[in-house]
């Protein structure tokens, strides 16, 4: 019976193995700075001409008040409910909040799934862990995908943000581009989306009567 559970669940443990990335790589899209990045032609604070918009900060380079030769990277925070701040930056603050939770859920009930499988405990609540862990893949990758499909839009629109002027940012760039953070979060989209459909398609083998649960 344990074989027969365990040939049944190679895509749940691939599943497993992708969720396992996917989430991971929604976290580290999550926490980069380089969502979108700035070209702009005013270098006299931003001394690279090149700043990072990312969804909880800007950063930029500057040589500004420091000696000559070196340099120093400025970051600024943004704040809570500040007006300026699209609406898309701050969908994706809440968004990947929620689809690390999700993708955490969505983890643990895979792994309760394959501990049942091995441990050759056969009885139909390994479905309902991998239908519970299947959905919340899904979810999650929905809840990074919207986010991640929203800044690339305004990217390729080439949006302004009218930054206030503690920031030093102009509220214009001369021309931006994706950063790091968004081909990322488009792989994480891939490899949950493909855990939550691996997941969901297991099939409890059929048994007989005569087999004792564990």
């Amino acid at each position: 019976m344990v074989l027969s559970l365990v040939k049944r669940s190679h895509l749940q443990l691939a599943a497993f193995a992708l969720g396992t990335v996917g989430w991971i790589m929604c976290t580290i899209s999550m926490g980069l700075v380089g969502w979108r990045v700035w070209h702009v032609d005013n270098t006299t604070v931003i001394s690279s001409g090149i700043a990072w918009v990312g969804i909880w900060k800007v950063c930029f380079i500057s040589y500004l008040h420091v000696s000559p030769g070196y340099e120093e990277q400025f970051c600024h925070k943004f704040k809570a409910f500040e007006s300026f701040v699209p609406h898309e930056i701050y969908a994706a603050q809440g968004l990947l909040l929620i689809a690390m939770i999700l993708g955490l859920v969505a983890l643990t009930a895979t792994i309760f799934a394959l501990r049942n499988i091995y441990m050759g405990i056969a009885n139909k609540t390994i479905t309902h862990f991998f239908l519970v862990g299947g959905f919340f893949f899904i979810f999650s990758g929905l809840c990074v995908l919207i986010p991640v499909s929203w800044n690339f839009y305004s990217v390729a629109r080439n949006e302004s943000i009218a930054f206030p002027p503690s920031y030093h940012m102009p509220s214009s760039p001369v021309s931006q581009e994706v950063g790091a953070a968004i081909p990322i979060g488009i792989i994480a989209v891939i490899l949950l989306l493909l855990s939550g459909t691996f997941s969901l398609s297991y099939v409890f083998p059929a048994i007989s009567n005569t087999i004792m649960q564990s």
